[in-house]
C-alpha cells in the first residue's frame, strides 16, 4: 500500500469569501476520483485545519501499489480535477509520498 499527502495553501488571489465554496468544490471533485483510477483505495479531503497548522487544506489518497500512484498522476480524470478546481487557486504544495509496512 503506498500513501500520497499533499498539503496547500491558497494563492493569493483567492479572496476570503470564496475559500468555502473553492474548497467545497475540491473535495466534492478529488473525492469523486475513487471508482476512476486504477489502484485509488481511498480519498479524502481535508479542510478543517487547526490554528497553527502551517497548511489550509490537505489529501490524504491510499493506492495498492507505487504503479498505481504514478497513474493516479496523469489519469485524465486526476489531470481535469486538478487543472480545475485546484492548481488555479493553490500555492505551497507539500507532498509526502510513503511505503505502508
Amino acid at each position: 500500500m503506498v500513501r500520497h499527502i499533499v498539503l496547500w495553501n491558497f494563492n493569493d488571489s483567492v479572496k476570503e469569501e470564496d475559500k468555502k465554496n473553492i474548497k467545497k468544490g475540491m473535495k466534492e471533485n478529488l473525492e469523486a476520483l475513487l471508482g476512476k483510477v486504477p489502484g485509488l483505495q481511498e480519498i479524502k479531503f481535508i479542510e478543517n485545519s487547526l490554528e497553527g497548522s502551517t497548511h489550509e487544506f490537505a489529501l490524504f489518497t491510499e493506492f495498492d501499489t507505487e504503479e498505481h500512484k504514478r497513474g493516479y498522476s496523469t489519469h485524465p480524470s486526476h489531470v481535469h480535477v486538478a487543472n480545475t478546481f485546484v492548481r488555479p487557486f493553490t500555492a505551497d504544495r507539500k507532498c509526502l509520498d510513503y511505503v505502508v509496512e
